[in-house]
């Protein structure tokens, strides 16, 4: 089975349509599969819902899709940094699914081992649980949470061989192999490619089994979410700053006490 894509448009090809459910892999900007956003950005395609921990921020990751109005619906645990998402769900503009992260994440790997639904406690006596159904188990009531397959699921890996065995750089594998595994049709974007077999077993955090579509972005942007420094990072800083000098200060006396001396 060809797994490996040109580009991000070719490995969408024929996957894409109005209505669709999509789930998406990333935390913040951390293991979010751009170039494959950026070709649905393109496509034109409408009246989507996204199932992600968030939505980036203003105009990056699913943020660009919030700007094109190409968003309906978000299945979400965190607003966050995203003013436009926070602007369009305050003005009614696009629908939003609160969920709790960890409910998120289980949805989801819950909708790729089969499991219809499941019942947790989180959200009971909350907004969360408004609407749906509870039940009681050894004394404590539990809400019960559908679970989440959707019709594509984009991720971002690290490596990924001609199979589809894929590995994650560290926080980013994030959602990312959840979402996987629940898509109907995965397709992976990844930073490098190498020859089936290369990769250790046991260094393979998700089986090819779950990856139907592989494309390279061997340059991906690292953007920073917030760049903040500390003010007692900032005090050190200034200390160290203040110590260097006054040894400069020492020394250069120094030397002109020896100068003198001679």
């Amino acid at each position: 089975m060809k797994k490996l894509y040109p580009d991000a448009a070719a490995a969408l090809d024929g996957l894409l349509f109005d209505g669709m459910l999509i789930a998406a892999g990333g935390f913040g900007l951390c293991g979010v599969p751009e170039r494959l956003i950026e070709a649905i950005e393109a496509s034109g395609v409408k009246d989507l819902t996204f199932a992600s921990n968030n939505a980036g921020i203003d105009n990056e990751g699913i943020g660009k899709l919030l700007r094109t109005r190409q968003v309906s619906k978000m299945i979400s645990s965190y607003v966050g940094e995203n003013k436009e998402f926070e602007r369009q769900y305050l003005a009614g503009e696009l629908e939003l699914e609160f969920t709790p992260q960890g409910t998120l994440a289980e949805k989801l790997r819950a909708g790729g081992a089969g499991i219809p639904a499941f019942f947790t406690r989180t959200g009971v006596g909350t907004l969360v649980a408004e609407g749906k159904e509870t039940r009681e188990f050894d004394g404590h009531v539990y809400v019960m949470e559908r679970s989440l397959v959707p019709d594509v699921a984009l991720v971002k890996a690290w490596k990924a061989d001609r199979s589809g065995n894929l590995v994650f750089r560290r926080t980013a594998r994030n959602f990312n192999p959840a979402c996987a595994m629940a898509g109907k049709i995965t397709v992976a974007e990844v930073e490098e490619i190498v020859e089936t077999g290369s990769i250790d077993p046991d260094a393979v955090h998700l089986p090819g089994i779950y990856v139907h579509r592989i494309v390279l972005n061997a340059n991906p942007e690292k953007r920073i979410e917030k760049r903040t420094v500390t003010a007692v990072a900032g005090a050190e800083a200034e200390k160290k700053a203040a110590a260097i000098e006054a040894e400069k200060v020492i020394a250069k006396a120094a030397d002109k006490a020896g100068e003198v001396q001679k």
